[in-house]
């Protein structure tokens, strides 16, 4: 006999949507949302019933709302229970925990600190810049299971404001020496590989998580107080903001770099969008207008939407120094609506290489009372100038897609260069009172934009007379120099803070 309860509420879920549905459909079209939903409901029984072991009927569901997104596009999904405080963590870019970048190093199954987060708990504890997490909560890292390390220092590390947390680190020092055995409880457990000769001191401490506001904004390098330093050349007073993801406080952080750029008497600015692969609309237009002084910003269109258009206000614009944007082929979505705005308006020169060509918009549907939510794309964004420049799955290097670099502004990174400037970025980034390493890379995207806005400071160019010197790359080799890296390789290890 079948789950009588099941069949009920699923015959109710039947009807509803179909009532729902009748709202906006009619007659035939009606009646095959029902027999659709009743091949649905059929289904869903026959497996609750017969199929050979037990099942989820909750995992079940969601596979079928995971199915149904699948058929549309990539940017439509399902926020399970699980994994929507997540979501909101990275939308707000605020949570309960110590204040951490940290990466996984998979020789060693250690957890290692890249910088501490100015004034955070873990900052305030001693936890320094190289510094290797070994166990989290009693629990060794090196046990933790394969593939989900990070995942699971996460559960451990995040939580409550208020609540402490025990972590087990080693300092690297200068002063003592030793064996990587006498800093463990079993050292006959320890991989080969980490029984080597080391400088460093085991220290457990205990650390109260506090509510950690991840920064959106960033400069070139760290200032010895921990704040940044946007100045990127002091001779010149050309200011460098780099800004990672549009959340909530990104525009309010935005407008005190420029606030304190404009004290330092800056005359020119270059903003870094490479890698920021998108994050809010209102962020977005929000940042976009405070470059321009009149104009459309972006404009929405939707299939059951009203179409919508942002303007922008001559109040709070800075408008009186050369800019240039940075930008490559991870930069998405926000990142797009900004460049692409500011392109438009002859307010910006577009530095670097084509973006990633993502001109849909989402919106964030509670379901289940706000337990869970659903992640749908309800329109397409338009540049001031009318295009949309989303990239669709078959279209070709020659369509229109994406933000192109204004004429001679093209720089791209081969793959060498990318990897290089993940390990430059990444010394640079740590929070130290000396200063940072000397390096051998050549950010030539960024030596490109500098060029242009030091030649307009200068006089010497326009936006529309821009020199065309830069690499030219030949159609055969395109392919090669800016050969495809998951953009994860890149920013995941950078951007774990815990």
């Amino acid at each position: 006999m079948r789950n009588s309860a099941t069949t009920a509420w699923l015959i109710c879920l039947c009807v509803s949507m179909t009532v729902i549905w009748g709202k906006v459909t009619h007659g035939d079209e009606q009646d095959d949302t029902y027999e659709l939903m009743r091949l649905f409901v059929d289904t869903f029984e026959e497996i609750d019933e017969n199929y050979v072991k037990d099942i989820d009927r909750r995992e079940l569901i969601e596979a079928a709302v995971q199915g149904m997104l699948a058929k549309l596009d990539p940017y439509s999904n399902y926020i399970s229970p699980d994994d929507l405080s997540a979501f909101e963590q990275d939308v707000q870019q605020e949570f309960g925990g110590i204040g951490i970048q940290v990466h996984f190093d998979q020789d060693h199954r250690e957890i290692v600190v890249m910088t501490p987060l100015p004034g955070t708990p873990a900052y305030k504890a001693g936890v320094r810049a190289g510094d290797r997490i070994i166990s989290i909560e009693g629990q060794t890292v090196a046990e933790f299971e394969v593939g989900k390390e990070l995942a699971t220092a996460v559960k451990l590390l995040k939580g409550p404001a208020g609540k402490k947390v025990t972590i087990t680190v080693r300092h690297e020092t200068a002063e003592d020496d030793g064996t990587a055995e006498e800093f463990v409880e079993n050292p006959e457990e320890l991989p080969e590989d980490q029984k080597v000769e080391v400088k460093s001191t085991i220290e457990k401490l205990e650390i109260e998580r506090d509510v950690i506001k991840v920064a959106t904004v960033m400069g070139d390098r760290y200032n010895p107080d921990g704040t940044w330093n946007f100045m990127l050349d002091d001779a010149s007073k050309i200011g460098y903001i780099r800004l990672s993801h549009f959340s909530r406080n990104s525009t309010s952080e935005l407008l005190a770099a420029l606030k304190q750029l404009e004290k330092e008497g800056m005359k020119g600015l270059v903003l870094d969008l490479r890698w920021n692969p998108g994050g809010l609309l209102t962020s977005a237009t929000e940042i976009s207008d405070l470059f321009i002084e009149s104009g459309k910003i972006v404009s929405t269109k939707g299939r059951n939407t009203q179409e919508r258009t942002w303007r922008a206000k001559k109040r709070g614009t800075f408008s009186d120094f050369p800019m240039a944007i940075l930008i490559n082929r991870f930069s998405a979505s926000a990142s797009e609506i900004v460049s692409a705005c500011l392109q438009d308006h002859d307010r910006a020169v577009i530095v670097g290489e084509r973006s990633w060509g993502k001109g849909s918009v989402q919106n964030v549907i509670e379901l289940e009372d706000g337990n869970s939510a659903l992640k749908l794309t309800t329109a397409s964004y338009h540049r001031p100038s009318g295009k949309n420049i989303h990239r669709f799955p078959k279209a070709k290097p020659e369509d229109e897609w994406g933000v192109m670099p204004d004429e001679g502004e093209k720089v791209e990174f081969t793959t060498k260069q990318m990897i290089e400037y993940r390990k430059f970025r990444s010394e640079r980034d740590v929070l130290s009172n000396e200063a940072p390493p000397e390096s051998e890379f050549v950010d030539t995207q960024l030596d490109k934009a500098l060029e242009y806005v030091k030649s307009a400071m200068s006089g010497e160019v326009k936006k529309q007379e821009a020199k065309e010197e830069t690499e030219q790359v030949e159609p055969e080799e395109e392919s090669k120099k800016a050969a495809y890296i998951p953009r994860s390789f890149f920013v995941v290890p950078a951007q774990t803070v815990l």
